[in-house]
């Protein structure tokens, strides 16, 4: 008997999509405006996604933290065939690294099938535990700073002093950096796209071998559609910021305990995941946005859960056709 034919591979659609998004907020790369950046990808992203073939469902939109424009939970997408999704996007992780030229801004975008990604509520934020295959089954996030990076040196064959973290440069985070920093490791430190900084935690040579801290809770479920698909792994506990949130939580439902722990497979159940992101600006992952007269050179991360398959992207884009192919703005 003969094996089942795979389904089609929706991130080689999906990755227009991300592209579209890169090429349009690229124009903004050091202009001080995060807001019109967002702006203008947010619009591309909504544009190209119409063109996919999925009958998708925004669960996790973006924006919601800070008003700015967004495409909005529950809103439909794709042209409204083929199958039913859950949808993740963020047209820039990272904005506040577009608006400044800094590294790492992507333009990102998650899918599953209907029903699979975990619903925070009104839980906006999460601390996160990522790595990479080489030490997915050794950490757990309830365990000592201390202890989780030495067994991922462990794991990876390095002294401590060669394990680097990536965290979010934040006030929270001051005495996760003292424990970070007694046991001698490295600290790589990002101002924003912890998207980005995830999965440089859980790819090869970039340098970061494990990422810890409080983020976003959308952006964890991004990247745990990202660790389906190459074998790293993903741990977080909610985090209520006050009181009000922290109710909030309690009647949606959400476990609170510090002993409960929401891992990969928690975030997106099951294993048909699709992750697309393009780089913005340069970064460990992705070259951003190259303009080259009438042409834009493009840099993307396509990744499919079910074969595991991680593809790199380059892509050259000529403006002139492009202009009398869509209504999105590539020249602002």
């Amino acid at each position: 008997m003969s094996a089942p034919q795979p389904e089609r591979n929706l991130a080689l659609e999906l990755v227009r999509v991300t592209e579209a998004a890169a090429m349009a907020a690229g124009r903004w790369v050091g202009r001080g405006d995060k807001n019109d950046a967002d702006g203008v990808a947010v619009e591309a992203m909504r544009y190209m996604i119409a063109t996919v073939e999925m009958r998708g469902t925004v669960v996790i939109g973006e924006g919601e933290k800070d008003n700015a424009p967004m495409l909005f939970n529950g809103e439909e997408v794709g042209d409204g065939t083929g199958p039913e999704c859950d949808v993740a996007v963020d047209p820039i992780d990272g904005t506040t690294l577009t608006a400044k030229g800094m590294s790492n801004a992507v333009s990102v975008l998650a899918v599953s099938p209907r029903g699979s990604m975990y619903d925070p509520s009104a839980v906006f934020y999460m601390d996160k535990l990522a790595t990479g295959p080489e030490a997915a089954d050794h950490v757990d996030i309830r365990l000592p700073v201390k202890e989780n990076i030495a067994r991922v040196a462990k794991a990876k064959g390095l002294s401590i002093h060669d394990v680097t973290v990536v965290l979010l440069d934040r006030p929270r985070h001051a005495r996760l950096v003292e424990e970070i920093r007694e046991t001698g490791a490295r600290i790589k430190y990002i101002t924003d796209g912890d998207v980005a900084g995830a999965i440089m935690a859980a790819r090869p040579d970039t340098g970061v071998d494990l990422m810890l801290g409080v983020g976003g809770t959308p952006e964890g479920i991004i990247t745990a559609c990202a660790m389906k698909c190459i074998g790293g792994k993903i741990q977080g506990q909610l985090w209520p910021q006050d009181d009000d949130e922290r109710q909030r939580a309690l009647d949606a439902g959400h476990n609170l305990d510090r002993d409960f722990v929401l891992g990969t497979d928690d975030l997106v159940t099951g294993d048909d995941a699709f992750f697309v992101a393009t780089g913005i600006t340069d970064g460990e992952l992705m070259r951003g946005v190259r303009y080259r007269g009438d042409h834009v050179v493009t840099h993307s991360l396509v990744m499919r859960s079910r074969s595991g398959t991680v593809r790199s992207i380059t892509a050259e884009h000529q403006l002139s056709k492009l202009r009398n192919l869509s209504t999105i703005d590539f020249d602002n």
